[in-house]
């Protein structure tokens, strides 16, 4: 097997991963600014928003290599390959394809496949992926995650799909390495990007990362 691409490091750091979709891309370079302004630096721009290519490579461009911008809601081998062509540095996909995670990992390039059952989480990780998404995260909860992460104790589960602010330390508690989390953390400054909605957002950012590290610190305390 190719060598497994390592966890993207901004991810790895601070243990979020916010999820940008949005109807149309244009309000989200700023809602990227906002973001990285309160310490969240990896950023998934998703497939399904229109213009999302065109956006992930100017927000590469605007905020440089501090932050780090991936593709998200990747079920193709040529959407893999056009996001790459964009930019992105890292894949994020809602299905376990295979062909996608090779294709990302042939190229040293990070992939977070969506997986829901033992059998599909193992795959998933077997054909490469640099960590596994727990998607949906909702459905089963943090205690999905954590029968999960029993007898697959080695393989990084990222929690996604459902996960509300106020959820993060549950399901990093449980056992997750990172959260992914979207409307809950922009509630429409996509839509409406107006200097109140961002600086909130900033706000929320930075609170969402304070209860994070709380989270680590009572790990290192109680480990």
């Amino acid at each position: 097997m190719t060598a497994r691409p390592a966890l993207t490091p901004q991810l790895g750091r601070t243990r979020v991963m916010a999820i940008l979709r949005s109807a149309d891309a244009s309000g989200l370079p700023a809602v990227a600014r906002a973001l990285a302004a309160g310490g969240v630096t990896c950023l998934e721009v998703t497939l399904t928003t229109a213009g999302a290519l065109d956006a992930l490579a100017r927000i590469r461009a605007e905020l440089g290599p501090d932050v780090a911008v991936g593709a998200g809601t990747v079920i193709t081998g040529d959407q893999a390959r056009d996001a790459l062509a964009a930019g992105a540095e890292f894949l994020v996909a809602p299905v376990v394809d295979t062909a996608v995670i090779r294709h990302a990992a042939d190229r040293g390039i990070p992939c977070y496949p969506g997986a829901w059952t033992p059998t599909e989480v193992s795959q998933a990780w077997q054909a490469g992926a640099a960590a596994v998404k727990l998607f949906p995260a909702s459905t089963g909860g943090p205690a999905h995650l954590r029968q999960l992460r029993a007898p697959l104790p080695d393989i990084p589960l990222v929690a996604v799909g459902g996960v509300g602010l106020d959820e993060a330390r549950a399901y990093l508690d449980a056992g997750a390495c990172a959260v992914g989390i979207g409307s809950p953390l922009l509630r429409g400054a996509d839509r409406d990007p107006t200097a109140q909605a961002l600086d909130a957002l900033t706000r929320r950012a930075r609170t969402l990362l304070d209860a994070v590290r709380a989270t680590a610190r009572a790990g290192e305390t109680t480990s």
